[in-house]
């Protein structure tokens, strides 16, 4: 689906695969921007971001939910709220925490990370409850938080099982650990799942997820989470910088966003399946359509004579434009802008070099 204006990515002739951040406020959005009641959300607050607060907690089925304008800045927060510095937080270690936020987890919040073995996203659970062992038994720093990922970026978009989530919250439980989830593609593990959002909440203390994705917001992010956690949290978000005033201006696209956004992913996901498929038919070792769950694909270019950024280079000058990550792979990510006939001209591009 695209909407009928110009200034979309892919009005001029560029296909942009690098992240679903690109997508851009759709009309509604932009009309409601322009009527939200809007108040000083730092002090008697927004009436618009109360309102997209309290949507953001019932559909996680949480007490309550903190605006704020990164999904980066909802993650730290987290970390401030449960944990106390000097603890070990546990994820697996490609988790996009560990690869695109540790500068937050020690600088910032004081803890230390301990990488758990993992399989596509999802820790190891021996593994993990190891850990926690090994922590708790003197000597050690303490343990301070579990984290997860759902949809899992470094994974391709992978999506945790809710049976893992269980599991992984029950052990979180039975030692005393809080469990966060970055569920910053929350809504796209739901309808991959075909699962509520507050299904996979469940599972969790407390969730981040983002609006400026696939949902296509300009900007923001909540936090969900118990209202003393909320609380904690608020505290620590003006203690960053990350109060806001008339916030309700951006609050507003959010709400849309919820409301008109969500079931539309599908889109995204059928999109990036058929680009897996098709990359898949000039090589197979380039994709894997069996994993792609989402609309996240990471494209394996070792075995080809040309590391990943010398393909990014090249795919543009097709007018494609795709996120080298790391000497051999490709990141791509289908979002609202890329139609059939996007895909097809990726495909023919990835062809045209090969």
């Amino acid at each position: 689906m695209m909407d009928g204006d110009d200034t979309r990515p892919g009005a001029t002739g560029i296909v942009d695969l690098r992240s679903d951040t690109v997508t851009l406020p759709t009309e509604a959005m932009l009309a409601e921007m322009r009527r939200a009641p809007l108040g000083d959300d730092s002090r008697d607050g927004d009436p618009t971001v109360r309102a997209l607060e309290a949507r953001a907690a019932s559909l996680t089925g949480k007490e309550a939910a903190l605006f704020v304008p990164s999904g980066t800045m909802g993650n730290l927060l987290a970390m401030l709220a449960h944990g106390e510095r000097g603890g070990e937080i546990f994820a697996d270690g490609g988790a996009h925490l560990f690869n695109s936020e540790i500068g937050s987890v020690v600088a910032v919040a004081g803890l230390i990370p301990r990488a758990v073995a993992s399989h596509r996203g999802a820790m190891n659970e021996d593994a993990l409850a190891q850990a926690i062992r090994a922590a708790s038994s003197g000597g050690r720093p303490r343990p301070a938080l579990i984290w997860m990922e759902t949809t899992h970026n470094g994974a391709g978009g992978a999506v945790l099982p809710l049976w893992h989530m269980a599991h992984i919250h029950a052990l979180g439980r039975s030692n005393g650990i809080a469990v966060h989830v970055d569920g910053a593609r929350l809504f796209n593990a739901s309808v991959a799942l075909g699962a509520s959002a507050q299904a996979i909440a469940d599972h969790t203390d407390s969730v981040m997820f983002c609006l400026s994705k696939g949902l296509s917001a300009p900007v923001g992010s909540l936090l969900a989470g118990s209202a003393a956690f909320i609380a904690r949290a608020r505290g620590f978000r003006r203690f960053i910088g990350g109060n806001m005033r008339q916030a309700g201006v951006i609050a507003a696209a959010g709400l849309v966003a919820l409301d008109t956004m969500i079931e539309r992913l599908r889109e995204d996901h059928a999109a990036a399946a058929r680009l897996a498929h098709g990359l898949a038919w000039l090589d197979p070792a380039l994709a894997e359509p069996d994993h792609v769950q989402t609309n996240i694909l990471r494209i394996n270019v070792s075995r080809s004579a040309r590391d990943a950024a010398d393909w990014a280079s090249r795919l543009k000058r097709h007018g494609i434009l795709a996120q080298a990550s790391g000497a051999s792979q490709l990141r791509l990510v289908t979002h609202r802008h890329i139609d059939s006939a996007a895909v097809e001209r990726t495909i023919a591009a990835f062809a045209a070099e090969a």
